[in-house]
């Protein structure tokens, strides 16, 4: 395969940690709080799933060579997942040898508390491994594989329910193996088989049954993750499948609109940005983006293009909203758009082609070649305050940073690094 595409790594790997059935060689750190506490970065782009952190109190400009390292762990296994941090603990997913892992690390020195196989892992042309992030919600983890298994765990690794999406609902693994991060929307869980009358899902997130399919919606998955939209009291879930970014009903899974022109033949990944009414969808392989507004009227939602560009087609990275400017990588470029009219205001190639978070002023960039990118965020133009290297792993650097409690998440394959960017 010519292109990268968002997906995947491996690296195999290692040793260290306890797994789920064996005695512990420490003692665990005392379970997360059941609630969220600021810093938290609970799930895939953090608390909102939009990749912004509130958190303020944040280095400005970094030190040459970068921010202090606070700890580092090894051993993960391949993937390229991110992070989930709650509590005293952070979750991440990997794979070793044949089996793909939930791993649960002690938050205040990457310890490892425990691992727990979710069964056998999955492999491509990009290597394998998971592509997912944890999602925490209370006391419990719901954790999707790169093979359709979807578990429901407590804090302490135990099993509550699971089950393969894909067995269940009819769908088949895509190319470079399922990506998704599991939404948890008040009582339910949703996820995207992509089964003929099963392209999305909700279910029971106490018991793992199922609440409704959307019989309607029988697109392949894509590599996206889904997203919460709410307008005039009519909530509904969208996400890109392979063919389109949808949108379907909360309350019965009724496909509500479908856009297409954002789609590309090859591979779907960016989650869609929403505000308010409005959802911006964007892919690359030559495509670009799109915005739609959102229309209620009896109980349901119709979707109306706003514009569409050819300068925002990300490919794996995210972008991020802030202020009205829409900030994300198009292919290698990174590149700030006038969220409302699509206007490009500028770009700049900055660390090249990667992933993007915000918090304090600042975004945290991570190139698929390994350097992180500190720079302003500002709709007048590039302006870097920090890069430095973290170490080749012999794939892309492909997952996205998190920043929380003042700290920054990097992991890139079986690697996961800390760095403290707290103001001093």
């Amino acid at each position: 395969m010519k292109q990268q595409l968002v997906i995947v790594a491996a690296l195999a790997v290692c040793a260290g940690p306890f797994v789920i059935g064996q005695t512990p060689s420490q003692t665990p750190a005392t379970s997360a709080a059941s609630t969220l506490a600021p810093g938290d970065w609970p799930q895939w782009r953090g608390p909102n799933r939009d990749g912004i952190s509130r958190e303020t109190g944040l280095l400005q400009q970094w030190p040459a060579g970068g921010p202090p390292v606070v700890w580092t762990a090894k051993g993960l296994g391949g993937g390229y997942g991110a992070v989930a941090v709650k509590g005293t603990r952070v979750f991440v997913q990997g794979l070793r040898g044949r089996e793909t892992f939930v791993h649960s690390l002690n938050r205040a020195d990457g310890a490892y508390l425990w691992s727990k196989s979710l069964g056998s892992g999955g492999d491509n042309d990009r290597g394998p491994g998971p592509r997912g992030t944890p999602t925490l919600d209370g006391d419990r983890l719901y954790v999707l594989t790169e093979s359709g298994n979807l578990y429901c765990l407590r804090e302490d690794g135990t099993e509550i329910w699971q089950k393969n999406i894909l067995r269940e609902f009819g769908g088949s693994n895509i190319q470079w193996l399922i990506s998704e991060s599991p939404l948890i929307d008040g009582d339910r869980v949703i996820v995207t088989p992509g089964g003929r009358s099963a392209g999305m899902v909700a279910l029971d997130k106490m018991t793992g049954k199922t609440i409704w399919t959307a019989k309607e919606l029988g697109d392949e998955a894509g590599y996206s993750s889904a997203v919460v939209v709410d307008v005039e009291g009519v909530r509904a879930y969208t996400t890109f499948t392979a063919s389109a970014g949808v949108g379907v009903r909360a309350s019965d899974g009724k496909l509500l609109w479908r856009y297409a022109p954002a789609a590309n033949g090859t591979a779907n990944i960016t989650t869609p940005v929403v505000q308010g009414n409005r959802v911006f969808y964007t892919s690359a392989y030559g495509t670009g983006g799109g915005l739609v507004t959102l229309q209620a009227g009896n109980g349901a939602l119709s979707a109306k293009e706003v514009y569409f560009t050819r300068d925002m087609q990300n490919h794996h990275g995210g972008v991020v909203l802030v202020g009205g400017t829409l900030y994300g990588f198009n292919n290698a470029i990174l590149t700030a758009l006038d969220f409302a009219s699509g206007k490009m205001l500028w770009r700049d190639r900055s660390v090249g082609k990667g992933a993007v978070t915000y918090a304090d002023g600042r975004l945290y960039m991570l190139s698929e070649n390994n350097v992180l990118g500190l720079a302003e965020v500002t709709p007048q133009g590039y302006r870097e305050t920090g890069r430095f290297e973290i170490p080749d792993q012999g794939l892309p650097s492909w997952a996205h940073p998190a920043v929380s409690g003042g700290r920054l998440y990097i992991r890139n394959q079986g690697l996961l690094m800390v760095y403290d960017v707290r103001a001093k």
